[in-house]
């Protein structure tokens, strides 16, 4: 199993396509931020037509998984789902299916600290599966400026 992920401030899925706004960022302003993670499971023909687990969770820089004010305060920020990648009639045997999904939050975050998204596939983790960010001090902090 494969998957590519990118940041993005808007992702969605429509069509079996992935629609991206804002993407390709690594640093942010702190306090309300729009994020969105738009991945895609390049799932093996072997694995197609399964029940496949995952887990996307955010962590802080020390490992600890983040929590945000409001309603769910004290819960982590993640995300835990199934998806079964179904092999269409007309696709070669053999073809990796690629199933394109998009999770979008508004995170509330602390000035200069560093943040990783983390997927777990099947109880699995990969290197390659940890989309890792920072947050700018509030002194280089301006409104409506990512970079």
């Amino acid at each position: 199993m494969r998957a590519t992920m990118m940041l993005a401030e808007y992702a969605q899925v429509a069509d079996g396509k992935l629609f991206i706004s804002g993407a390709g960022w690594s640093t942010c302003a702190p306090g309300p931020a729009p994020c969105s993670v738009a991945a895609i499971f390049h799932v093996p023909w072997q694995e197609s037509n399964k029940k496949i687990s995952f887990s996307l969770r955010l962590i802080d820089e020390d490992g600890r998984p983040v929590t945000q004010p409001g309603a769910q305060d004290g819960l982590p920020v993640q995300v835990n789902g199934q998806f079964e990648a179904r092999r269409p009639a007309t696709i070669t045997p053999g073809m990796e299916i690629n199933v394109p999904m998009s999770f979008n939050v508004v995170l509330h975050l602390d000035p200069t600290t560093r943040y990783s998204w983390v997927l777990d596939v099947d109880g699995h983790s990969d290197d390659s599966w940890r989309l890792s960010f920072e947050t700018r001090s509030l002194a280089q902090a301006a409104p409506g400026v990512r970079g």
